[in-house]
């Protein structure tokens, strides 16, 4: 996908976010809290994270509006005024911003490629740092880093094998190394991006 239609992927998905935002924001009285987080993880969050790595590498710019969308969504949980102030109100909904999310996928993805969770055509995307002969003796090879292919062209950084490498490069390494089931994987991680981001 070129930079142009994932722009217009991300606007169409906010346009969609917001429209079941409205349809709850009628409602919302009648709900309470917790029913209407229910229905915006159902509604909205799912729709924010579905196919979210394919945005990695893009400008802050064209994730905004998923990102106005989340905020709206928490004040909406949270039936806060427009002007509040949403930061605590993610904090306190354990929500990552777009961008933490979006890395989140990454890793999950290289996670499960490692261990053996994914399709082949994953998994062959990429290459860690310790299985390259020629960099075998590199501190790197024996902390999890994954081989970071290069690139001529800025579109080529938005490869799922370069932004999946460069996420994961980015984590700490009791994180890369972790052998342990997905679930304890995923919580470790939420954790690490979440301290991160907030």
């Amino acid at each position: 996908m070129s930079h142009v239609s994932l722009r217009h992927a991300s606007l169409f998905s906010a346009l969609t976010c917001f429209f079941h935002l409205r349809r709850l924001r009628s409602v919302r009285c009648q709900l309470g809290r917790d029913v209407s987080a229910k229905l915006v993880s159902t509604l909205v969050l799912s729709c924010l994270d579905y196919c979210n790595a394919v945005l990695a590498g893009l400008p802050a710019s064209t994730l905004a509006p998923l990102q106005r969308v989340l905020h709206a969504a928490a004040r909406l949980v949270l039936d806060l005024k427009p002007h509040d102030h949403v930061t605590p109100t993610l904090r306190e909904l354990h929500w990552l911003p777009v961008a933490q999310q979006i890395e989140y996928k990454l890793c999950l993805l290289v996670h499960k490629a490692l261990i053996g969770h994914t399709p082949d055509y994953i998994t062959d995307l990429l290459t860690p740092v310790a299985s390259t002969p020629t960099r075998s003796s590199l501190r790197a090879s024996s902390n999890g880093d994954l081989h970071l292919p290069r690139t001529e062209w800025r579109i080529g950084d938005l490869a799922f094998s370069v932004a999946a490498s460069h996420a994961w490069t980015r984590l700490p390494t009791e994180l890369k190394l972790m052998q342990s089931s997905i679930t304890t994987f995923r919580r470790h991680l939420k954790t690490f991006l979440f301290s991160r981001a907030y």
